[in-house]
Parts: C-alpha cells; structure tokens; sequence
C-alpha cells in the first residue's frame, strides 16, 4: 500500500512538469510568432514610407570641417526631390518685351528675408584706413563701412577665388591730345589687395557692418578683355565714351555680365559680407569717340534703358537678396531725382528702380556735381558746392513723391565729404578741418523725411570732416 502511494505521487509530479514544460513552450511560441508579424508589419510599413515620398539615395563626396581641417569622405546621402519653386510678386508690372528679351526672372526655392540695416555709413574703398575709421566709428554714430570688392579701374580687389575674373588682364587706357592710344597690361585683374575675411571679422568685432561695393558697368578691362561682352555700335565695334573717361563699357543687355557681377556678389557673402551694394548700374552718357550711337538690337523688340536696369536689378535680387536674406542696394545718379530724361538715357529712372525689390537705392547727391545756375524744386543756385543743406534738401524734395510708393525701397543718400577745388576759387567750399558741411547735408536728409546716408570720400579720408 505504502509503495502504491509512492509511484502515483511520482507519476503525480511527473504529470506537473510536463504541464509547465507545455505552457513555458506555449508562451516561447506565442512571442515567437508576434516578433515575425512585428517584423512584418514595419517591413510594409517602410516600403509604403519609401513608395509614398520619392528620395534619391546616392554615394557622395563631401568635405566635413573637423578642429578647423577640411577632411574628404564618402557618405551616403538621401536628398529629396527639389521643392516647388516659391510663387514671388513683383513689384513692377510685367513687361512682355523683357520677358521675351531675357526669358523669366530665377526661380527661388524658398525666399529669406533679409534684415534692413539702417545704415549710417562711410566709403572706404579697399579698406583704407581701416583702423583710424574704426576709431572714429566709435566716437560717433558712424555703424557701417563701404568696402570696395571690384572698383571701375582696377578690377577685383579681395581675394576672389572668381575662375572668370582670375582669367583675365588688368588694362589701363590713355590717349593724347592726337588721339593716339596707349593700352598698358597692368597684371592681373584680381588683385589681392586684403583678405575680405579678416576685414570683415575686424568690423564685426567692432560692431560695423559691412557693405561690398560692386562697380557694374564700367569696367574697361571687363569690355577689353571680353568684348563681346562690352558696349558695340550698330557695326558691331566696340565703343569708347568721351565722357566716361574714354572707357569702354560692359553691355548692361547682357546676361553673362549680370552672372559675373552676381557669381562675385555671391562670393563675398560667403565670406561674410553683410550687404551688396551695386554701382555704376547705368549705361554710359550718350558721347562716343566714333560718333556713333550704341547698339542694343532693333527698337520694336529691345527693351528701354530702363527696363535693362530694372530687369537687372531684380535677378539679382532674386539671387542675392531673396536666395540669401543679405539686403542688395544701388547706387543712382543724384540728377535723376529732378530729370527724368538724364534717367532715360543712363537707364535708371527714380520712378521705378525703388520699386526692383532692392532693400535702397543711393542718390548721389553732392552739391559740386550740380552744373552752375542749376534749377532745384523751382529754385536757382548759381553756385551749387556752395550750398550743402539747400541742394541736398531741395533734391530729395523733387524726389520724394516717387519714393513714397508702397513697397519703394529706403532711400539712402551718399553725402559729399571732400574739397571740390577743381570748381575754381570761389565756387567751392572746403572740408578741411570743417565738419558743418557735412552735418548740413545729414540736418537736409532728416529734414526732407529720410534717416540713413554714406559719407563719401574716395580716400577715406574723414579725419575733421565728421564729429
């Protein structure tokens, strides 16, 4: 009976673990079998993700910066599809004859908005006189520094890496009172001058900003070296103007120098520019040394003066401005604001170059380049450099009707700051040691309505000119 008892127990026990050996294998199965329909599941979920949003996924070469040191890798990327390009509104109506003379303005894929600076600046070429401007910058109220990228006689002045501009020549013309010409290589046309980057850090650490200055149309060794690209007659030569020096012009029809002058823009931001500031965006005055009449291409079909300024201006915006949120300004004849015909023949009418979507357009407006007996706002000045506040003043008025038209840009008038004695004794006023020149043309802005100004002075010279 006891050994009975005993084996049923065993068999008991025995019965027991097979019971928890079949749920422990049960359970292994069930996980089992929930990680594989997981494993399923996200296999479909992916390919339907990958269906759904198409990418690219290809091997490329990239450079990383790593403890300041370029190093080279191949990395697998995955890039998406290019966006849809952002629908922008011009300003300016469409005009047919530009769109069919240059095709659509660029595409923008998503639009940066740039800051407005308000600016209160002076020229200084090269970074002249970098240090004792600074210094003044600092005793005054003075919060931005013109700097010259490319100037009308010397080409590129930073330390351009520009394959096009490290391609060509530096010229210089002369010619005598027989009219016989001399060209002169002058080496290469990117000079080197200064380290765009280091005079940037240098204004940065100062709070200045910097504004590239770009000279645009004329620029001799450009037209010299390319002459397609120059200013030509309707024989297919190019031209030389007897008012500008003699100097050939680039073509401001042509969209390669639009790229050249863009592409060096481009540059400079990466480098750390805050603003681009265009000048010389004009066309030459109207006197040639062969008499002849430049040739843009028959006139049912080609656009104005105007219009090439204009269309000009507002690619470059798209590409600068609106691609990289860095404020493009431009440079204007003062004259413009009170002729409508010299803005015809220069191509830059005040009505409409405001209206490019640039961030503000720079009238020049220093007295001693008004002629004698000059009519302002209906009244005469006999003597125009003599008289700083009223010209400026009187100039702006005749202007700022067109420049209150929503969406004009801010009008920032260059200000005169040096000694026209080429005027003649007694037709001049000089700004040695004489500040009130000066702050009578900055009282005229504040006085017509505007706030920002550039104090121009070719040297950069400003020591007892401004306080």
């Amino acid at each position: 009976m006891g050994t009975s008892s005993s084996k049923m127990q065993k068999r008991a026990k025995v019965r027991r673990m097979q019971k928890i050996v079949m749920a422990l294998f049960a359970m292994c199965l069930v996980m089992f079998v929930t990680d594989i329909v997981c494993i399923i599941v996200l296999i479909v979920k992916n390919a339907s993700s990958k269906s759904s949003t198409p990418t690219t996924t290809t091997a490329v070469s990239t450079v990383a910066e790593t403890s300041g040191q370029q190093e080279e890798s191949s990395v697998e990327t995955t890039t998406e599809t290019t966006l849809p390009a952002v629908e922008i509104t011009e300003k300016l109506p469409v005009n047919q004859l530009a769109e069919t003379y240059w095709g659509p303005l660029p595409a923008v894929a998503q639009v940066k908005t740039a800051p407005h600076n308000e600016v209160r600046g002076i020229y200084c070429a090269a970074a002249a006189k970098l240090d004792s401007n600074i210094e003044l910058a600092k005793k005054t109220d003075i919060n931005a520094f013109v700097i010259d990228l490319k100037d009308e006689t010397n080409g590129v002045l930073f330390n351009s890496d520009n394959e096009f501009a490290k391609s060509m020549k530096l010229w210089s013309y002369s010619r005598d009172s027989d009219g016989n010409e001399t060209w002169k290589d002058m080496g290469n046309y990117v000079q080197n001058l200064y380290n765009l980057e280091t005079v940037v850090q240098k204004c940065h650490d100062n709070g200045i900003t910097v504004i590239g200055r770009i000279v645009c149309f004329n620029d001799l060794s450009l037209a010299h070296n390319h002459p397609e690209m120059s200013i030509k007659d309707e024989s297919g030569n190019s031209m030389k103007f007897k008012l500008e020096k003699y100097h050939q012009f680039a073509n401001p029809y042509n969209a390669d120098v639009w790229d050249f002058l863009i592409d060096l823009a481009e540059e400079a931001i990466s480098k750390g520019v805050d603003e681009i500031q265009f000048d010389y965006v004009r066309f030459p005055t109207i006197s040639t040394k062969s008499g002849e009449k430049p040739y843009f291409g028959p006139e049912d079909t080609t656009p104005t003066r105007i219009d090439a300024i204009n269309r000009f201006l507002q690619t470059a915006r798209r590409r600068i401005q609106d691609t990289y949120g860095v404020p493009l300004t431009a440079d204007v004849f003062g004259i413009i604001l009170s002729s409508e015909l010299d803005g015809k023949l220069i191509g830059q009418g005040w009505s409409t170059i405001g209206l490019t979507g640039v961030d503000a357009v720079c009238p020049m407006i220093y007295p001693s380049h008004y002629a004698q007996n000059t009519q302002l706002n209906g009244k005469n000045f006999d003597k125009p450099d003599l008289y700083p506040y009223e010209v400026m003043y009187n100039a702006l008025v005749m202007g700022s009707d067109e420049a209150k038209q929503e969406g004009y840009a801010t009008v920032r008038p260059y200000v005169q700051a040096f000694t026209a004695s080429y005027l003649g004794e007694g037709k001049y006023l000089s700004y040695k040691n004489n500040p009130e020149p000066v702050k009578a043309q900055i009282k005229a802005i504040n006085d017509a309505g505007f706030s920002e100004w550039i104090l121009w002075n070719a040297s950069a010279d400003y020591e007892g000119k401004y306080n």
